[in-house]
């Protein structure tokens, strides 16, 4: 008789939903405008996306949405 042994089932991780990020951005012209960037791994990837996007900005908030 051949003893054979179970591979023990693998734990699912529960994928986490990523986070989205607003950013409001003020352009030098006096310009404003509202992004959702939902690409983003953090806060500074979120920021490095935005502004290569827009590129010349006054000012630039980026905040987490709940």
């Amino acid at each position: 008789m051949v003893a054979t042994q179970r591979k023990q089932p693998r734990s699912r991780s529960i994928a986490r939903p990523r986070v989205e990020y607003v950013a409001a951005v003020r352009y030098p012209d006096g310009r404003r405008d509202l992004f959702h960037v939902r690409n983003a791994d953090n806060l500074a990837d979120a920021r490095e996306m935005v502004l290569f996007e827009v590129g010349d900005v006054r000012s630039l908030l980026i905040a987490e949405r709940h």
